[in-house]
């Protein structure tokens, strides 16, 4: 019996509109001798089919302005407009018809139920409600579930936080850095964080790091932390279950998962560290078929589920490799947070001697003594002395959205 008979159902008839009408992917799809016919299987595909980089996206854009052409339907068929965070490169412009905005808003109804999100609750938004699609998605889905959706674009965070007070919000979507920086707000300003019962969180892999989200939880007094997982150019992708704490599950009836290594392209079996390659199923206006997102995970063995174990740990593109030692932001994100007096930190990235790669660490903290605690906890996990220096309150800077706190030095 086929185990993944409808992922490979929903993959023929998209494939079959992207030979008709899709420039982008015809030509690709029709070199590689594929049809809805003749697709045997999911590893049929991923065989035939050829991976999508970000690369290729942008400079389709720039050759074919301004949207490129991986558009299944003429321009006016669309509705929406959103754009990737441009972080790595100049954004993506994404486009989505009424059909496939409302498949993701489909994903997100489907992990709001998964994680106990009801039309009883009262849902903060603490975003900016820029054109990042996550923003829009999140917010009305909420709004179809029935939720009381309560947007905190504009507002500081001092405001947002007696909005959520007075609001008596349940629920709040932010980053994990944002979700701490929110905490500090509601303790300056004398406010009991009691009132929220569960914060999805996303953006960042912080959300699935075990002293990061110990650390959020602790300071909203106890409340539930959700890791969520997902991008502007594939939706809404994973979230946590409530019985697999710092996982993520992918939704399978939504994407085509695959893990490769980054290096070779080939797969690599359970519980081996690889790169996530994810085919949405239903976003047919703009779609996009295995596409690197560049995310490093683990899928867990044993289970028939599509589960990544510990989230998101990392992306091939931000290691470091400093004496020998690999790193990953999120490693150090975690033994950072393990030191409860350290508020907000910068990693410094500098080259000295033969161009050899060095980092240190400014953090701020109350107690004189958190330097030393974090270069001992930094020296345990990873055998390399980093040094820790602190700085005055307030001087580093706060972020929003996702945190960049890993800075290049002269």
């Amino acid at each position: 019996m086929e185990p993944r008979l409808q992922p490979l159902e929903s993959l023929r008839p998209l494939l079959g509109a992207l030979l008709d009408s899709n420039r982008f992917y015809a030509d690709r799809l029709r070199l590689a001798g594929v049809t809805p016919e003749n697709l045997a299987s999911l590893e049929d595909f991923s065989a035939r089919v050829g991976f999508t980089r970000k690369e290729e996206l942008v400079q389709d854009q720039a050759a074919f302005p301004p949207y490129g052409s991986n558009l299944t339907f003429p321009v006016e068929s669309y509705s929406r407009y959103c754009q990737t965070t441009g972080t790595t490169g100049n954004p993506l412009l994404w486009l989505d018809t009424a059909q496939s905005w409302d498949w993701l808003l489909g994903n997100w109804r489907t992990i709001y139920r998964a994680v106990g999100v009801t039309g009883a609750d009262r849902v903060y938004f603490a975003f900016s409600f820029g054109p990042f699609l996550g923003f829009w998605t999140a917010f009305e889905a909420a709004s179809q579930l029935g939720c009381l959706c309560l947007p905190g674009g504009g507002l500081s965070s001092a405001a947002r936080v007696r909005a959520m007070q007075v609001n008596r919000a349940t629920v709040l979507l932010c980053t994990p850095t944002y979700a701490l920086h929110l905490a500090e707000a509601a303790q300056n300003a004398g406010v009991d964080p009691r009132f929220l019962r569960t914060l999805i969180v996303a953006g960042e892999p912080g959300g699935s790091v075990p002293e990061v989200r110990a650390r959020i939880s602790a300071a909203w007094g106890g409340a539930r932390v959700i890791d969520h997982y997902g991008m502007t150019e594939l939706g809404p992708v994973a979230y946590e279950e409530p019985d697999r704490p710092g996982s993520l599950r992918v939704l399978e009836d939504a994407y085509y998962p695959e893990v490769i290594d980054p290096q070779t392209g080939q797969a690599v079996p359970a519980g081996t560290l690889g790169e996530l390659v994810l085919t949405p199923l239903g976003r047919l206006g703009m779609p996009l078929l295995r596409y690197r997102t560049g995310d490093l995970v683990r899928r867990l063995p044993g289970v028939e589920e599509w589960v990544l174990e510990g989230g998101i740990l990392g992306r091939s593109d931000d290691m470091r490799v400093v004496r020998g030692v690999n790193i990953f932001p999120s490693a150090v994100d975690g033994v950072v947070r393990s030191v409860a007096s350290i508020g907000e930190y910068r990693v410094e990235l500098s080259r000295k001697g033969e161009g050899l790669l060095e980092l240190a660490v400014a953090i701020e903290s109350p107690e004189e003594s958190a330097a030393g605690q974090l270069e001992e906890a930094l020296t345990q996990a990873f055998s390399l002395r980093i040094p820790v220096r602190r700085v005055a309150a307030g001087s580093l800077p706060r972020f929003e959205f996702k945190a960049r706190r890993w800075t290049e030095c002269p």
